[in-house]
Parts: C-alpha cells; sequence; structure tokens
C-alpha cells in the first residue's frame, strides 16, 4: 500500500470502558490538556473529552495510538472539531 493509501485509511478506533474506573482508547492521535477532572484527546474519530473525578493517564503511547485512563468515569464526549495549535506534549517535548 502506497504512503498516500495509507493516510487515508484511518486506523482502528476502539473504547473500552471497565467499571466506570478505567477505560483503554486505541487510535489516539495526541493529547491537548489534562487534569483530575477531564481529559482532552483527539483520536481518528475526531475529539473525545473524558469527563471525571480523580482522573490520571495510566499510559499513553501516541506511537501506537493507545491510552489508558484511571479514575472515575463520568462521560465520554466526541466532537467534530480539529485539533488547532500544538498540544501539551508537543510543547514539553520539541
Amino acid at each position: 500500500m502506497a504512503n498516500e493509501e495509507r493516510k487515508n485509511v484511518a486506523a482502528e478506533h476502539n473504547v473500552i470502558m471497565e467499571n466506570r474506573s478505567s477505560v483503554s482508547i486505541s487510535g489516539v492521535n495526541d493529547v491537548d490538556s489534562f487534569d483530575d477532572r477531564a481529559i482532552k484527546a483527539y483520536t481518528d474519530m475526531g475529539g473525545l473529552l473524558i469527563k471525571g473525578s480523580e482522573l490520571h493517564i495510566e499510559k499513553l503511547s501516541v506511537e501506537s495510538g493507545e491510552l489508558k485512563v484511571e479514575g472515575r468515569i463520568d462521560s465520554l464526549e466526541y466532537s467534530e472539531g480539529k485539533r488547532g495549535g500544538k498540544s501539551v506534549f508537543s510543547k514539553i517535548f520539541k
């Protein structure tokens, strides 16, 4: 498959939640912001806002597109908005 064809094929995106205390997400491109009440991530399917309490990122691998969040998860909300500007991680790791 040519590089242009690969760019047009979206990576697989899955969300697996366990007991509202853990969520594993694949197809994550970046994390824009995070604190103990909200995590804003970008996936192949659009923006994803995870809201809750005592949230922390257990695992983040942009290379493999994996994100694992633990804490009390109250909601997952998708948006169609495109990412604007640089993310927290791209600013830290120049």
